[in-house]
């Protein structure tokens, strides 16, 4: 009783005798590509992604042939040893045609049904045991085909990537090319980059620039919209990195939310009102406007944030200091005067009023009153006087 418990146990292993061999090509002899294709074909065309066939019929019927006399001759050698040339075509072939992978996989894998079917269909009974024996076989030799078809997919899914981003930066980087590209060539940029709603309506592109340290942040905002769904682009201009996208209105997206993130980040913003035709432009504020950040300010520097710094490090630049005046006649009052004049004057400048003012500072409106004219008495710069205040703002910012 043991010894017959033992022979059916051997009969229903997965691993193949020697007498087992001739049977086994036998039965493969029986196996006709083109049958097995045609069955595959219907088989196929039921799958969502196939339905219909992103390719010419012409051409999965080609590969279906191929494919099953590569997995006929891996069943005859017990398996592949190497790499399976269809298994490549197949993979490069779907991956630029848009197929999706998880369409591929499940087409691919009908290759298993058809091949069995096929085998048990050619089989007598007395094979039973026969083809038990060769089931892993078969498994392992289509799933050693599947394996490749998806290598080869994801491969070449990555070398378009790479195509696509190399074209992208060729076509950014253009945009910043001396002498700057003619209009015609700007309008096929934007066409291009799917930046363009149209000549006549151009479209509004938002602009980040980050510098050192502040361009981290920058890279994960970057790869994070680009999760979301988003299309961003990059530039390096100089020292700093350009995140340039346009603005897109989906109310309690993720893809929204992102976005808004940027408000927190140490980049500068600008905006380019008429698309690419701008991008230069406003690629070179946002620039100007992220080195104006000191050590530990947080959030994006605007244009209304940043206006007033900006004007006063080119008129340093420019070697024309905006309070030279200023400071020198402030220099004969006592600290203690000096500082309740600047403090009295820099209050007003943020609220506009005295009231507000005289409240922020705890004092008396007639007291801060008396200050801010005792300033301009000294230094001849009255900040109730829009012109003087806007050299105040520009030399304290």
């Amino acid at each position: 009783m043991e010894s017959h418990s033992l022979a059916v146990q051997d009969a229903l292993s997965d691993t193949p005798t020697e007498a087992d061999r001739p049977r086994w090509l036998e039965l493969l002899e029986e196996l006709d590509p083109e049958l097995l294709t045609q069955r595959f074909l219907a088989r196929v065309g039921t799958v969502p992604g196939y339905d219909p066939a992103p390719i010419p019929h012409s051409e999965l019927h080609r590969t279906g042939v191929l494919s099953f006399i590569s997995l006929i001759d891996g069943l005859r050698s017990g398996g592949f040893d190497g790499p399976v040339a269809v298994a490549t075509d197949v993979g490069v072939s779907r991956a630029r045609a848009g197929v999706p992978l998880t369409a591929l996989m499940t087409a691919i894998r009908h290759d298993f049904t058809v091949l069995w079917e096929a085998l048990t269909q050619a089989a007598s009974a007395s094979d039973a045991e026969l083809i038990v024996r060769h089931t892993n076989i078969v498994l392992r030799t289509v799933d050693d085909y599947v394996h490749q078809t998806e290598a080869a997919y994801l491969a070449e899914q990555q070398r378009m990537h790479d195509e696509q981003a190399s074209l992208r930066q060729s076509l950014i980087a253009a945009l910043f090319q001396d002498p700057p590209p003619p209009p015609e060539r700007l309008r096929m940029i934007a066409l291009d980059l799917g930046l363009s709603s149209g000549a006549a309506s151009p479209s509004p592109l938002r602009v980040f620039a980050a510098t050192g340290d502040d361009i981290r942040a920058l890279r994960v905002f970057v790869s994070e919209y680009e999760r979301a769904g988003g299309r961003i682009f990059t530039h390096h201009l100089g020292d700093a990195l350009i995140a340039i996208l346009q603005p897109v209105e989906l109310p309690g997206s993720r893809l929204t939310e992102v976005a808004s993130g940027a408000s927190d980040m140490r980049v500068g913003i600008a905006t380019a009102p008429n698309g690419v035709a701008d991008l230069r432009r406003a690629a070179s504020a946002a620039r100007e406007l992220a080195h104006l950040f000191h050590t530990e300010e947080t959030g994006a520097m605007t244009w209304r944030r940043g206006w007033a710094r900006l004007a006063s490090r080119q008129l340093l630049a420019a070697g024309t200091p905006p309070l030279a005046d200023v400071s020198a006649a402030l220099e004969r009052c006592t600290p203690a005067e000096r500082a309740r004049l600047e403090e009295a004057a820099r209050s007003y400048l943020r609220t506009g009023s005295i009231g507000a003012s005289a409240e922020a500072l705890y004092c008396h409106r007639n007291t801060l009153a008396n200050r801010l004219r005792r300033f301009a008495d000294l230094t001849g710069v009255d900040p109730l006087i829009p012109e003087d205040a806007a050299r105040l703002v520009v030399g304290w910012a």
